[in-house]
């Protein structure tokens, strides 16, 4: 994983471990898709990114957390697309 559940619950002001099951399937759910929206398959090379794919990853993985029952997956493909431009692949 790109981040740490440490560094995501510290991002999300989380305190309590009542929800890590919670967050830790939301960080997974999240740098799958800023792998897709940035167009690499390979961990090692999302990582590679650096800093932009990290703040990609707490960016959509606070965006689950806060919008769990209604968000809105284009509106937030599209923020990560956004923040992932400058790094984003043409194509698979």
């Amino acid at each position: 994983m790109l981040v740490t559940l440490r560094e995501v619950k510290d991002y999300l002001r989380i305190d309590t471990n009542d929800e890590d099951d919670v967050v830790a399937s939301l960080m997974q759910n999240a740098e799958t898709l800023c792998k897709d929206v940035a167009r690499v398959e390979k961990v090692e090379d999302f990582e590679a990114l650096g800093e932009v794919a990290k703040q990609a990853v707490l960016y959509s993985t606070a965006y689950l957390y806060e919008h769990r029952e209604n968000a809105d997956y284009h509106q937030m493909t599209l923020m990560l697309r956004a923040l992932l431009f400058g790094v984003r692949r043409e194509g698979f």
